[in-house]
């Protein structure tokens, strides 16, 4: 075993890769027009590490850049970018270009990089592909958005269980059509339907004459080709996949998913997840100043009727707060408090139902904790603030309203954080999508009217 002491670590890091100090010698080397120098400083970078310097770069620079490169531009590159750069760049080059490209990617990467295309662009591309690839591209394509089917990749291994182990290992060293890289050989009957598995590393170590069915196992996670991808990466998260069969409706093999697609999967839904909390929508740091805009324009809109009905409660009182401008400097802390408290809940909320952590089982057990959360909170911060208040207004009947009022809205904020989540999934809706606008409307108007009714019963009559 090597001695960690001595372990040789890269002298040049992936973040080293993309210094601020490298990228503007790319630039200047772009504004230069100094192709040779820009092609010695970015040919090196690997795929990901190219997709992300695209993605730094200006629309214009990204422009001179791609005709720097010309031919040489890794094909992989293209299925590492994000979606608008990766339109912009596909832009940029031939249709034949693209049709080479493709030829060269695993098909889960052909599929994402045609699937946001119009229906013309696809075309006049996929017709220059061999009519082979054209169609298992075609097929891809018909199966519904983020689905297994868009997700898997057709290349694959699977054998007989009647063959022995050296007829494996010999058709795996001379067949052509075979991934660049893969982890478990699947073992189909006669029909190509999945009936085990055989990881590598168990291959390898098995004497040539042992049969397949032999060590193969059995038991294996099967993805239908319709399952929403989000539901694959729980598949893979709860059984600890490595990568997993692909079926069509008759049970037979049509693909493989592999933990690097899922990992992806994770990362894009749980970026979906917060964006949609904040009320972003699909929206990239590469967006346009329009895109961007038109992206939160409507969110804001939505915010926009939501204070309209929170400064309505305040107008009920506006006598009362005219007797006591304390209350005007008071009564955002409540509703902030309940707010905060209420998105917390909220999060929590959302990313267990994403995940299935809570379901209609422990849903009646999980609303009581939030409410005693909501109490023991309330007392805390009452507390608190109900003596300090007291003190720096000298006047412990606002004190004790002040306190009544964080109570009663950290409750409120506890159930309304996870009942309101819990309704929307109930009735079919995306509980990111929604959630905050109910939570933050229902804290602020039970904020106010909590303390400023309170505060015109217990102080002015």
């Amino acid at each position: 075993m090597a001695d960690p002491a001595h372990t040789h670590v890269p002298e040049e890091t992936a973040e080293d890769a993309l210094s601020p100090g490298f990228v503007r010698s790319v630039v200047d080397a772009v504004d230069r027009a100094d192709a040779a120098q820009a092609r010695e400083l970015v040919l090196p970078l690997r795929p990901a590490d190219l997709a992300e310097l695209f993605e730094l770069l200006r629309n214009e620079e990204r422009e001179v850049l791609v005709g720097m490169l010309g031919s040489d531009l890794n094909p992989e590159v293209l299925s590492e970018l994000d979606e608008s750069v990766r339109d912009h760049v596909i832009e940029l080059l031939d249709p034949k270009d693209i049709a080479a490209a493709l030829t060269e990617m695993d098909s889960d990467d052909a599929v994402y990089l045609l699937e946001d295309m119009d229906e013309a662009e696809q075309r006049l591309i996929l017709d220059q592909l061999p009519a082979s690839e054209r169609a298992a591209l075609e097929q891809s394509l018909d199966y519904p958005d983020y689905s297994a089917g868009r997700l898997m990749q057709r290349e694959l291994v699977a054998v007989p269980p009647y063959w022995d182990i050296g007829q494996t290992i010999d058709y795996l060293r001379e067949a052509k059509e075979l991934p660049d890289e893969f982890y478990e050989i699947f073992v189909v009957d006669a029909a190509y339907k999945p009936c085990g598995t055989v990881p590598l590393s168990r291959l390898m170590r098995t004497k040539r004459p042992v049969k397949i069915s032999d060590i193969m196992e059995a038991e294996q996670t099967l993805i239908p080709v319709g399952m929403d991808q989000e539901e694959v990466a729980l598949q893979f998260s709860k059984y600890d996949l490595i990568s997993a069969a692909v079926v069509d409706e008759a049970g037979r093999l049509v693909g493989v998913i592999t933990v690097d697609d899922i990992v992806e999967v994770i990362s894009e839904e749980a970026a979906e997840d917060i964006r949609l909390l904040a009320g972003v929508g699909e929206e990239a740091i590469s967006d346009t100043v329009f895109q961007t805009s038109r992206s939160r324009v409507p969110w804001l809109l939505v915010n926009l009727v939501t204070a309209v009905i929170a400064a309505s409660v305040i107008a009920l009182f506006d006598g009362t707060i005219e007797q006591m401008v304390a209350l005007a400097v008071l009564m955002p802390i409540v509703a902030s408090m309940g707010g905060n408290a209420g998105t917390q809940t909220m999060t929590v909320t959302v990313r267990a139902l994403a995940t299935r952590d809570l379901v209609p089982f422990n849903a009646s057990r999980t609303i009581l904790r939030e409410f005693w959360v909501g109490i023991v909170n309330g007392c805390v911060f009452a507390l608190l603030l109900g003596v300090l208040v007291a003190l720096i207004f000298g006047n412990e009947w606002l004190g004790l309203v002040f306190a009544s009022a964080m109570m009663i809205n950290l409750v409120v904020a506890s159930l309304t954080g996870i009942l309101v989540p819990l309704g929307l999934d109930k009735v079919g809706a995306d509980p990111a999508v929604s959630s905050a606008v109910f939570v933050t409307t229902m804290t602020d108007v039970v904020g106010f009217f909590s303390f400023l009714g309170l505060a015109a019963l217990v102080l002015f009559y």
